[in-house]
This record gives C-alpha cells, structure tokens and sequence, in this order.
C-alpha cells in the first residue's frame, strides 16, 4: 500500500456569478484568490481557486462559476457541507462577521466541536468548526485578523443511501473511524488540514443534482511518486480511475465512488506558483500552456470578473 493520505488537498463547487463568487469568497470569508483560469474541460466558464496566502494544499476551495446555472439539489451521492476549520474562541467573531454580511448562520455542536452553519450565495452549504488545536497556518494579510482567521479546511460530509462501501475506501486511504453521532460517522487521517471526511448514511435523503450550490469533487491529497499506486487502489476497490491528468499546477486521477461522490488524487506538486509570483497570484487570466494559443477566443467567451482591492491581496 501507498502511504497515508494526509487529508483533503481542495474542493471543488459549481456556483453561478462569478464576481459575486469571488467577493464571498475573498471579502466575506477573507481567502485570497490564488488562481484565475478557465475549467479546462469547459474553457467557458472561469476556474476560481480560493485559499491561504500561498493556495497550499489544504486550503484550496476551488469554484466553476457558471453565470446561468441553475440550481442544483444537494443531497445523495455528493458532498453536503465543506467544513472549514477556525481557531478556538473565534465563533463570536465569525456570527458578527457573518451577520455583517448579510448571510444567515446558525450554531450547533457535533462530536465536542462548536460548529457554524451557513451557506455561500448559490446555496453551498458550508461550515465553520472551532478547535483549539487548528494551526497557525499562512492565512492572507486581510481582511481578516489573523488570529480570527479561517485555516483551511476541516472536512467534508458525504451524503450516501449506504456508507460501507465507501468507508472501506477510506480505510484504504488511511482514515481511521474516530466515532458516531446518529447516522453519522467519522473518519479522521493523520494531518493538520483537512483530515475529516463525515459519512452521513440516510436512504430516504433526496438524491443529489448537480447546479449551482453543490460540491463537484473532493481531492485527496498524494505524491507523484504514489500516484500509479493510487490509482491501482482504486481499481483494486472496483472503482475505474481515470487515466493521471495533468492540470498544471497539480497532477490528477479521477474516479466515481460506490456511493456516487467524485473523488480526486491531486499531487502536491508543483503548486500554483509554478506561473505566476507569490505577490501576483489571482490578478491575471492564467492558462496552462496548451490553452495558450487559444487566449484571445477564451478571454472573448468569458464575462467580466471586476473584483474589489481586498480581492487583491498578498
């Protein structure tokens, strides 16, 4: 077996406006737009990565943002909430803040943890969990304190009609059942960021559909050296892996779990600032090289993306 999978390296959502995406994102929840490109295999639509000041793995929430979307439903066979993880005393200052913005958010406990609950502007359902041991991590400069600031990620719930097969899968990935709360169980892995994947087992959930407000894929994060290996798990699990993709900032394998999720093995090398400065990521439509000759009519198709000063920030 490969070595142990550390925990989430990204999450990637289908939203609808893409300036409003990113000024929640940037402005409201105050992570810094680390990547601005084009879904590659639809180079109509922006590819919007959001994250800490260098978009390290762990961090990086990433969004297609299709202007006319329609909403989509979440539930069965995707992932229902992207959890991120905060410092410990710092619930009072994310209701004020959230308030603030005009979005609704409610408070709840789950496993020992404060835990607040919201949802971006297409109706993601996100969280907010507060641990005392959350890392000090490399949040952006603004525009939140940095000692209030969101770290990365914490996890992600799955919704299934029945969790054992993909239980198995994490098992095999280095997931460790850590405990249960109702139809809820959880997996934990050993790393700092992202180390949480909830799998909440209810057959009479409404089936997910894809649109605007749900998750597309959840990325693990692996090496280039345990790549193959990786992606003979998978077929060893009865799964059929994509071939390994290169994306440009990050290598992938793709395969469609038992339960419906899509999950993604995504290198840690070599990062988002193979091209571009660290005190210029986000400013720039960035194309990997084989859509370059294509800019002109790619830059053509896609909307306006005005984004404030805080959106550009270090």
């Amino acid at each position: 077996m490969p070595t142990d999978i550390p925990g989430i390296h990204h999450v990637t959502a289908v939203g609808a406006d893409p300036a409003r995406n990113a000024a929640f994102y940037t402005e409201t929840l105050g992570l810094r737009l680390v990547k601005r490109s084009v879904n590659q295999d639809d180079v109509s639509v922006y590819h919007l990565f959001y994250g800490d000041r260098t978009g390290s793995p762990g961090t990086s929430m990433t969004v297609f943002p299709y202007p006319d979307a329609a909403p989509g439903q979440v539930g069965q066979g995707q992932a229902s909430a992207v959890a991120f993880l905060i410092p410990d005393g710092s619930v009072d200052f994310w209701i004020d803040r959230l308030a603030s913005a005009d979005v609704d958010a409610e408070t709840t406990e789950r496993f020992g943890d404060t835990v607040v609950r919201f949802s971006d502007p297409d109706g993601l359902p996100l969280e907010l969990v507060a641990r005392t041991d959350a890392p000090a991590g490399d949040p952006p400069e603004r525009p939140v304190p940095a000692e209030h600031a969101i770290r990365g990620f914490f996890g992600v719930t799955l919704s299934l009609s029945d969790a054992d097969r993909t239980a198995t899968l994490l098992e095999a990935m280095g997931f460790e059942t850590t405990g249960t709360e109702g139809r809820r169980r959880r997996y934990e892995a050993d790393g700092d960021l992202g180390y949480v994947v909830d799998l909440s087992e209810d057959p009479d959930a409404p089936q997910g559909r894809p649109g605007a407000g749900t998750v597309h894929h959840v990325a693990f994060q692996v090496t280039r050296e345990t790549h193959a290996e990786w992606r003979q798990v998978l077929i060893d699990h009865g799964l059929r892996p994509t071939d390994i993709i290169d994306r440009k900032w990050f290598e992938s394998v793709y395969a469609r779990t038992s339960g419906g999720v899509l999950f993604e093995y995504a290198t840690e090398e070599p990062g988002y600032t193979v091209d571009e400065e660290l005190a210029h990521l986000g400013e720039r439509l960035v194309l990997p090289e084989w859509l370059e000759g294509r800019r002109d009519e790619i830059e053509a198709d896609l909307p306006s993306l005005e984004l404030h000063d805080t959106v550009r920030q270090e």
